[in-house]
């Protein structure tokens, strides 16, 4: 058997421990690098010589990292949020050119995937809604990823009932795609998404949770196997469920 060589960037996180555990479990991936920012990812790749490079980093450097990745002509799986619209569609238009699977994955649990999925199907039958997303305070970026997919995947036609409202200074809310975004950060939590679509007279709630960081490995695992048939970078685990 022929085993992908994985890299993994940001092993030292609590996600990225997870990671590795995960990898060395199956027996058709070899753990051939567990990065932290001791070390440089570039002469990593060339030492180890991986396939696929798992980026569970920060989002400071998230878009230096998969550059790296892609120039270097190895398979990119990014769990790390934080990548601009048009980051992606630069990282996205890089793969194209050079046939290079990969995917950028806002989420890798099963379970928040099928939630995007089922929250899309119900936006069609409603006007309004509003997603709360709580995690750890440890998670910089608010919004998270998460919800930016799910608000892009609604595609609201009609502005939200709270479009006149303005953002309260400090308060960590925003709007995207005429959806209202909460972000809520506090210990004890790691990382749950409520979606509320309201229509007249009633109210759907549509919610995922995820207790620990090894709900996330079966969609780590699909994606490193899944990357190695693709000729193009894509964006949401959905897209090869």
């Amino acid at each position: 058997m022929t085993k992908i060589r994985v890299l993994i960037n940001g092993a030292s996180g609590k996600m990225g421990q997870e990671a590795v555990k995960a990898v060395e479990s199956e027996i058709d991936l070899v753990l051939v690098g567990a990065l932290n920012r001791q070390h440089k990812l570039a002469d990593e790749i060339k030492r180890s010589q991986a396939q696929v490079v798992l980026d569970l980093t920060s989002n400071e450097v998230v878009y230096k990292n998969a550059q790296t990745i892609i120039e270097h002509h190895v398979h990119p799986v990014i769990g790390t949020s934080g990548l601009l619209p048009e980051q992606i569609a630069l990282l996205q238009q890089q793969c194209k050119q050079k046939k290079l699977g990969g995917i950028i994955a806002p989420n890798f649990s099963i379970g928040a995937v099928l939630m995007m999925s089922f929250v899309k199907q119900a936006a069609a039958f409603f006007d309004h809604a509003e997603i709360i997303e709580l995690h750890h305070p440890q998670k910089k970026d608010a919004p998270s990823g998460t919800a930016m997919k799910t608000a892009e995947l609604m595609n609201l036609k009609k502005p939200t009932l709270t479009d006149s409202v303005e953002t309260l200074a400090g308060a960590r809310g925003a709007e995207h795609r005429h959806v209202r975004i909460h972000s809520v950060r506090l210990p004890g939590l790691l990382a749950h998404q409520e979606v509320l679509l309201s229509g007249e007279h009633e109210l759907l709630t549509i919610r995922h949770d995820s207790f620990s960081r090894a709900s996330f490995m079966p969609g780590v695992i699909l994606s490193i196997r899944k990357v190695m048939g693709l000729s193009e970078l894509v964006y949401g685990l959905e897209n090869i469920m």
